[in-house]
């Protein structure tokens, strides 16, 4: 651990290549954080998450909360606003009775430490109430607290997080987004360590191809669009609008960003101002803005084949991504319109037009009345694709609907381009002898495997209490299961569940939703999986 910090592995956390003046003083900082972080009582614990190279990216990390701090540059700021508008209190985990806002507390610093243990690895759950996290914290205040009252502004890094008030560029927009994510301290061990992995696996395997560049692209422009953080479960666009302050007029520009559609698109024409292009799979058609988009002149032919990336910004359609161009393909055109996940990718423009709420309450309701009045079922693996299929049937037959009307909805279907899916055979039972259905009121059925000793319900003739803390672990940090499955467990299981009343999980109730966030940043926020057929095109 002799070896000391230097200024490249300093300026990993900055939007910028050249030092600036003040960056020698933090790279002192760095190196004296690291001497505390190797040297106390507690430092063999650290050093059984973390090798050398991650204990000097956390001694860069908690140096340059500092600077944040100092600078105005208002990135751990907007971390502490946020959790108040949603939890009323400034950070989970820790007692904040003395805490100073907009200047650097101890309270920060361990949940900086927890953070970053937890987002840099994810073999092992560090609790934030260990002792050394607490004990290391106290060591690294004393640092930070002597070097805040000499510490100097770094103005360089402030004008990274600003943007002028009458912006209307969405690239520099989606600069201001790229250099959150992909540039700032706070994210460094979530979004821009997974993006820097991305990267590798893609050059390596790409690595003869002349089309590298435009694949590195694609996949850093679906990434800002579509990666959540590990902190809030939050996108890029909704970091910006907080860090710009709810005053800048282009905060909520920003937060009605839509998602990113990527696909295969015909050519339909063009004309001073904008493209005319319909979305193959789903018949939706769009106007992309014209000077968003350089190769307008290269479009000549009536439905050329483009694929391309769309945002919606301050209502126009912005080019955003990689762009190829292919001849008409009558293969390529059906394939598209028989895809459910091509149409998928345009869901979220029908939600608001759709009762899809109603809708999916209808269901509940129905699958209630078909599973004896409960929401969950608890089968034995090979009997649950059964159990979803006549669920499907009963809930069909309780539309009432005449032959005339369901013959009418498989023509709108048809019409649409969509046939349906074949009919897949899941073997759960290699996974797991028995699982559960629920059904999720935010997006539809949900099966989940592995969990069953989470739920002492009279239902659930699996459950064995032995088993439980296990199941309620992997149900709690499982990306692949939902927000609404995990709270259904805790407001209807937890007085039953040891790990609830006397256990680690007593701890953690009071900060389950920012933990839930955490653990499942991608899923936390279920969307209905329901899609439309035999729309009005736009």
């Amino acid at each position: 651990m002799e070896k000391r910090i230097y200024i490249k592995e300093w300026l990993e956390f900055k939007p910028y290549d050249r030092q600036t003046v003040t960056d020698n003083y933090y790279l002192k900082i760095c190196n004296d954080i690291k001497r505390a972080l190797t040297t106390n009582k507690q430092s063999f614990i650290l050093q059984r998450y973390m090798d050398k190279k991650e204990i000097d990216l956390l001694s860069c990390f908690l140096a340059s909360y500092l600077e944040d701090i100092i600078s105005e540059t208002n990135i751990w700021n907007s971390f502490a606003n946020i959790h108040y508008k949603l939890y009323n209190k400034k950070l989970p985990f820790y007692n904040t009775d003395e805490y100073y806002d907009e200047e650097i507390n101890e309270q920060d610093i361990c949940l900086l430490i927890w953070y970053f243990l937890n987002t840099i690895q994810e073999d092992k759950f560090i609790s934030p109430y260990n002792d050394f996290i607490v004990e290391t914290a106290s060591k690294v205040m004393d640092i930070l607290d002597e070097a805040y009252k000499y510490a100097p502004e770094n103005e360089y890094l402030k004008s990274f997080y600003q943007i002028d008030k009458s912006e209307t560029d969405f690239y520099i927009v989606r600069n201001l987004i790229d250099t959150i994510l992909f540039k700032s301290y706070l994210f460094y061990p979530d979004t821009i360590i997974k993006l820097k992995r991305q990267e590798s696996e893609i050059i390596e395997e790409n690595k003869d191809e002349e089309n590298l560049m435009t694949f590195l692209n694609e996949n850093r422009d679906n990434f800002l669009h579509k990666n959540h953080t590990r902190l809030f479960s939050l996108k890029g666009k909704e970091w910006a609008s907080e860090i710009l302050r709810d005053k800048h007029p282009l905060s909520d520009y920003l937060l009605n960003i839509s998602k990113r559609i990527s696909g295969y698109f015909l050519y339909k024409g063009q004309d001073d101002s904008d493209i005319f292009i319909e979305h193959i799979a789903s018949g939706k058609k769009f106007k992309l803005i014209k000077k968003s988009f350089d190769h307008y002149k290269n479009l000549k032919d009536i439905d050329t084949i483009m694929f391309i990336g769309i945002v919606l910004w301050k209502n126009e359609w912005w080019f955003s991504g990689v762009y190829f161009q292919f001849p008409f393909n009558a293969d390529l055109i059906l394939d598209e319109k028989n895809s459910l996940e091509s149409r998928m990718v345009v869901n979220f423009l029908d939600y608001k037009k759709q009762d899809t709420i109603a809708l999916l309450n209808q269901q509940l309701e129905a699958f209630k009345d078909f599973n004896n009045g409960s929401q969950i079922a608890f089968l034995p693996s090979e009997k649950i694709e059964g159990f979803y299929r006549d669920y499907a049937e009963f809930f069909n037959n309780s539309l009432n609907l005449s032959a005339k009307e369901k013959e009418e909805a498989k023509q709108r279907a048809k019409k649409d381009g969509f046939f349906g899916t074949e009919d897949e055979h899941n073997n759960y039972s290699e996974i797991s002898e028995t699982g559960l259905v629920f059904f999720n009121p935010q997006s539809g059925g949900e099966i989940a495997l592995n969990v069953n000793n989470a739920f002492p319900l009279a239902n659930n003739p699996f459950f064995e209490i032995e088993h439980s803390e296990d199941d309620i672990k992997h149900l709690l940090m499982s990306e692949k299961m939902s927000t609404e499955l995990a709270m259904y467990c805790i407001d209807n299981c937890q007085t039953k569940l040891p790990f609830f009343y006397e256990g680690a999980g007593k701890m953690f109730l009071d900060d389950i939703d920012f933990l839930l966030r955490f653990w499942k940043k991608e899923n936390y926020h279920s969307t209905p999986s329901i899609t439309y057929t035999g729309q009005n095109k736009k």
